[in-house]
């Protein structure tokens, strides 16, 4: 347990050295990037956080310039992101990071490994009491980053 909470703390330095963002903000900013643009719901789904927790992201990469918003054609209420240039060529120069790798190697893991692994990752999250994570919302067989 200590080696992965070392390699997700020390990860997240290095995102944060190299890029300025959280390794969160540079998930959300890959996820848009894959959908050219999407709603904050769909990435919310995706990376399985809370709609508070998605508005904080995407104020945040907003005021850095990252992304931007416009409203919907259909529905005023509801608000499209998608990434700026400033966005886009920041993404283009980060690093993988160690989802990446993780998502890389998980998928490579026949059907019956990728379900012992997410039923034993999830448990792992009750005992620690976070009930409120779906393990499954990181490791559901779609990148969360698409590696070239």
């Amino acid at each position: 347990m200590r080696k992965i909470l070392r390699t997700t703390e020390l990860n997240g330095r290095a995102v944060m050295r190299a890029t300025g963002l959280t390794p969160s903000q540079l998930v959300f900013m890959q996820l848009l990037e894959e959908a050219n643009e999407q709603t904050a719901g769909y990435v919310a789904g995706r990376m399985g956080i809370t709609q508070a927790t998605t508005t904080a992201l995407i104020q945040k990469l907003e005021s850095h310039g990252m992304i931007k918003r416009r409203k919907g054609d259909q529905d005023r209420r509801q608000s499209w992101l998608s990434l700026t240039e400033a966005g886009r060529s920041l993404l283009a120069a980060s690093p993988d990071g160690v989802q990446a790798r993780f998502q890389n190697e998980f998928n490579k893991l026949v059907d019956w490994e990728q379900a012992m692994l997410t039923a034993s990752l999830e448990r792992v999250a009750a005992m620690m009491g976070n009930h409120d994570q779906d393990v499954a919302a990181v490791l559901d067989g779609k990148p969360l980053i698409e590696l070239d």
